[in-house]
């Protein structure tokens, strides 16, 4: 009997690999010599990721990672830095002739633009994104337009076009959250809504980045205190996404544990196997696409 094959692509995860989380790293165990940037292609591939969030390419460099994205059939995404929207639009420029942008992560670089103007700056960026056919998604981060959770709130209630890279590591930090309170519990569940993608990083805190232990089974120790506030958010974060996606849409999910001064060392060695965590945040955030899916 034949059978109709749907080419119908329902909305779906892509886990991707940050560049910048690659750097410093080498060996087969993430120790040892630096690897080569074919060799950290490689690598990120065969450990199973979708794609690569870094830096927007030029010249030879760009001739070399598309070669590089082709061969290993990845996906691509990248970030900007703009101070202003003029400073965004000759990016977003950039991004098209290039060609393989899947979208951009913004991180508008005015922390003390508020009000009015940064309301204003991120509706022109918005408007940018649109006419440019590229998505643009602004980051939560600490040194930049949404510096903190309430400026933030406030650009989410005003702006209804507002779009999201979630990293709540930052607000953890910067609200020294040892412990989530019921108050930042709902400033944060007022931007969920807007999730676009998420930047997987725990913070505890004190510091923005630390490790989520292992168990012996190789498995996350979920009685971590602070990861059961981020399993929740990601998962909240991809539910919302995934309530109004449309077909062939993605969710790009990044493992993005930056190097010292993030990472945290002693006499200049990191204490921690950047590599191993990332593919651990990897695996958990497969997990709750399943949840997004089956439950």
């Amino acid at each position: 009997m034949n059978h109709l094959i749907s080419t119908k692509r329902e909305p779906r995860l892509e886990v991707l690999m940050s560049w910048w989380g690659m750097n410093g790293l080498g060996g087969q165990n993430g120790v040892g010599g630096e690897w080569t940037m074919e060799e950290k292609v490689q690598y990120i591939a065969e450990a199973g990721y979708d794609g690569i969030n870094g830096m927007l390419p030029e010249g030879r460099e760009a001739e070399q990672w598309h070669r590089l994205l082709n061969q290993y059939n990845l996906s691509y995404s990248v970030n900007a830095y703009p101070k202003t929207v003029e400073e965004l639009d000759v990016f977003l420029c950039k991004a098209k002739s290039f060609g393989r942008v899947d979208f951009v992560n913004v991180q508008v670089m005015r922390t003390f633009l508020v009000g009015e103007q940064a309301v204003k700056m991120l509706a022109d960026m918005e408007e940018l994104s649109w006419s440019a056919g590229i998505p643009a998604y602004i980051e939560t981060h600490r040194g930049t337009i949404t510096q903190d959770l309430l400026r933030t709130v406030e650009y989410a209630e005003r702006l209804p076009g507002l779009e999201l890279t979630i990293d709540f590591s930052h607000y953890v930090v910067a609200g020294e959250m040892r412990t989530v309170s019921d108050e930042a519990e709902e400033l944060l569940q007022k931007l969920l809504p807007r999730t676009k993608s998420i930047h997987a990083r725990l913070s505890n805190g004190e510091q923005v980045q630390v490790d989520i232990p292992v168990g012996g089974d190789g498995a996350a120790d979920f009685e971590h205190p602070m990861l059961k506030h981020f399993l929740r958010w990601w998962l909240e974060g991809m539910r919302s996404w995934r309530q109004t996606a449309k077909e062939e849409y993605v969710f790009p999910f990044v493992c993005e544990l930056g190097p010292p001064p993030y990472a945290m060392a002693v006499n200049g060695q990191e204490i921690s196997n950047r590599w191993k965590q990332s593919l651990l945040f990897a695996k958990i955030a497969r997990s709750l696409w399943e949840r997004v899916l089956y439950s």
